[in-house]
């Protein structure tokens, strides 16, 4: 499944190799040449990884890195680290600041892209291809179907999508607007109440199976997916 990756690189060649790369295996790619050029963009969007280069000019990756997990809205936003650096003290700081991954330049594309997915399947589930099934309720990301106790249910697309984020964060409970940021985009501006109206749609079309159980409303605070009953 393709993701949002936001490229924080000065080297204008490796800034086309990762563009490159990275929009061959699907993903949309933003790119900053420096640190303030990088906070520009995510107060508009919200990506799904940070790629990171540690030597910037002006502030460097390292001081991003803990700009970044100082922000609430984009602490949980996953960072792997592109550096020169191979000291292991040089890694060491590179973790403890927040990053997910470390890579050491030069790098393959193929080390690059199997970095990218484990974080992801880590930090950001539902930006995986991997299916996922809960209580006999299976959704397959990649056939965009979904399965209720092996017959096939009829999602729409954002319901899809909502299940999916759900089904792969369980057990967690998520406010209206946590719901938005994450299955809308935090770039979209639509009321909160318009989560209701797609869990009321999303129950519905899990029904058939019994599965609408698995939605749960948590007073006060929003909704969670869960096989436990409430």
């Amino acid at each position: 499944m393709s993701a949002t990756i936001l490229v924080v690189e000065d080297e204008p060649g490796i800034q086309e190799v990762l563009k490159f790369n990275l929009g061959q295996h699907g993903h949309e790619v933003l790119i900053a040449s420096d640190a303030e050029e990088a906070a520009a963009l995510l107060r508009n969007a919200l990506p799904d990884l940070i790629l990171l280069d540690w030597m910037l000019p002006g502030q460097s990756g390292i001081e991003f890195a803990r700009r970044v997990r100082s922000d609430h809205r984009l602490k949980n936003v996953p960072i792997i680290m592109l550096t020169a650096r191979s000291e292991e003290r040089d890694k060491i700081q590179g973790l403890e600041t927040g990053a997910d991954d470390y890579i050491t330049k030069p790098f393959s594309p193929r080390e690059l892209m199997a970095r990218i997915k484990a974080v992801l399947r880590r930090r950001a589930p539902q930006m995986t291809e991997d299916v996922v099934e809960i209580a006999g309720l299976r959704l397959d990301p990649v056939a965009h179907r979904v399965f209720g106790h092996q017959k096939p249910l009829d999602l729409g697309p954002t319901e899809f999508r909502l299940l999916h984020f759900m089904m792969t964060h369980p057990e967690r409970v998520y406010s209206r607007s946590q719901l938005l940021d994450h299955v809308w985009g935090d770039h979209v501006f639509v009321e909160e109440r318009t989560v209701d109206v797609h869990i009321r749609r999303l129950r519905s079309a899990l029904e058939p199976s019994g599965h609408d159980a698995l939605i749960q409303t948590v007073r006060g605070s929003g909704y969670r997916l869960s096989a436990t009953p409430a």
